[in-house]
């Protein structure tokens, strides 16, 4: 099973996401700041690759959505959603989707982006592995403070109650050494493992910081592990091959 995570950037570079899509082949694939909507879907198309795109050009056919906070920005009655998303080629059989942190709500103002809702997916699949995805609170700084550790013991809770094999893959704007990484000491967690020191791209951010994590439990047997090269988000795509 070949598992990609990837914070898509509200899908900006939409032209080389969605190649990039087409041109390689996913059973799984979990993304952050992924953008939707109701209506006004073609006037969305034309700034961003949106999820039904995105889901499009991986040809997965199954899907999980969880909004962490909405915009209005073609009229009032329209609201663009931004979240998190699960594809995956295997039929979901369960979902599940918990708030973390804050509460959602419609954004007015840079207050309210910064206190947005965190959510946490959990989606298990008809092959047997449930796949959990976060986009974890953040902070200038990759080291996180006080709230990313209670935010994380929320995540690390509910990762925790899962039976049988767990692959947790997320933007969770913090390194392994941060505090709340800690939390998820019961997890191998590949970025570590595997000595990447950087998962962003350069777009947006300079410097490294391997924020990006792709995460396994013992019932989850790792074959190859690679952070990807191709410029398709201000993040790296992350690549994990797993046997269950």
């Amino acid at each position: 099973m070949k598992i990609l995570q990837l914070n898509v950037w509200t899908g900006r570079i939409n032209g080389a996401l969605l190649d990039f899509l087409r041109n390689n082949v996913f059973d799984v694939i979990c993304i952050q700041e992924a953008v939707w909507s109701n209506g006004k879907q073609k006037e969305l198309e034309n700034l961003f690759a949106t999820v039904d795109q995105i889901k499009e050009a991986s040809g997965l056919e199954h899907e999980s959505r969880s909004s962490n906070w909405g915009i209005k920005i073609f009229s009032d009655n329209n609201i663009v959603e931004q979240g998190n998303v699960i594809l995956s080629k295997s039929e979901i059989i369960e979902k599940q989707n918990e708030l973390v942190y804050s509460k959602y709500g419609v954004v007015k103002n840079a207050q309210d982006f910064y206190e947005h809702a965190y959510t946490l997916q959990v989606a298990k699949l008809e092959c047997g592995i449930t796949i959990v995805n976060h986009h974890g609170y953040w902070k200038p700084t990759p080291m996180g403070d006080e709230t990313t550790v209670e935010v994380m013991k929320k995540v690390a809770n509910v990762v925790r109650r899962i039976s049988g094999p767990v692959v947790m893959c997320g933007d969770l704007n913090i390194v392994h050494e941060a505090p709340a990484m800690r939390e998820l000491d019961f997890l191998r967690d590949l970025t570590h493992e595997y000595y990447i020191d950087n998962t962003l791209s350069g777009l947006k951010f300079n410097g490294k910081v391997a924020c990006d994590h792709i995460l396994v439990n013992d019932a989850v047997r790792v074959k190859r592990f690679r952070v990807l090269d191709d410029i398709v988000s201000d993040h790296k795509a992350l690549v994990a091959e797993v046997v269950i």
